[in-house]
Order: C-alpha cells, then sequence, then structure tokens
C-alpha cells in the first residue's frame, strides 16, 4: 500500500527494517545519509516499544518522523497521525463485557476505528527548523506548544 501511494506521489520509498531493539540507530542514520525528507514510523510491536529511542535518534539527526500514536507526538516526536488508543480499549472492553454476557464472537460485527487524530509537536518543529504549514495546523486535534 505505501509503495502504490509513493509511485502515485512520485515520491522516492525507502524500506528500513527494524528487527531488534539494537537495530534502530542504522536504519535511522541510513535516513539521515540518503538525505531522506522525512520518516514514517509505522506500526509494529516492536517500533511501539521503542518509539523513544526514535525519537531521540531522529531528532539527533534532524529527521522530521510521523509516528502513529498521539502518545508519540507528547513524548517529542514531530506529528502523529492515527486511532485514539484509549478509544480502541475503551470498544474492546465493551466488545468483551458483551461476549461475557453470552454474545457469541462469530455473531459480533468487526468493527473499525472511525475517529483518527492529526497531533502536532511545534517545539520539536522548532528544533528541526521544520514550518508546519497553518493549514495543517488548523486541521490538527491537538498542537503540542
Amino acid at each position: 500500500m505505501a509503495q502504490s501511494a509513493a509511485v502515485a506521489l512520485n515520491v522516492k520509498l525507502q524500506v528500513l527494517d527494524v528487527k531488534h531493539r539494537d537495530d534502530v540507530a542504522g536504519p535511522i542514520r541510513a535516513t539521515r545519509d540518503a538525505q531522506a525528507q522525512a520518516l514514517n514510523v509505522f506500526f509494529s510491536p516492536l517500533l511501539s516499544s521503542l518509539y523513544r529511542e526514535i525519537i531521540v535518534f531522529a531528532a539527533e539527526y534532524k529527521i522530521p518522523a510521523i509516528y502513529q500514536w498521539k502518545e508519540h507526538a507528547e513524548a517529542g516526536g514531530l506529528v502523529s497521525y492515527g486511532v485514539n488508543l484509549a478509544a480502541m480499549w475503551r470498544q474492546g472492553a465493551v466488545i468483551t463485557a458483551k461476549i461475557l454476557k453470552g454474545a457469541k464472537p462469530a455473531n459480533l460485527p468487526v468493527e473499525q476505528p472511525t475517529k483518527f487524530e492529526l497531533v502536532v509537536n511545534e517545539r520539536t518543529a522548532k528544533a528541526l527548523g521544520v514550518v508546519i504549514p497553518p493549514s495543517v495546523l488548523l486541521r490538527a486535534d491537538e498542537v503540542i506548544e
């Protein structure tokens, strides 16, 4: 999906693989060395557990990065766009309660998130020398100053 989007936008996409905790610095350094304009940190359990390290290296190497969760922007990431984790956990609890009350899981509908949050960390933007367009700031659900 990312590859087809990159082709449609005429953007060069380089996929960097992180399989272990010790692999974080190398791919981010490669991003800097390739003079990439940005880094998209896709969701994975491993990357989610390493977000603090990724944020530190992205800041050190002056690479603008987007993350999946609001908590990552709150921790110093530049931008996040993704579902609200608390809302997902709440919905999971609602579904669990239905099952505990006797509903058959196979009879419950598959539900997808409907609310996505855009969070911009202006402090990080200033530190990176990145200007966030006013149109993006207006659309943001939260701007961290």
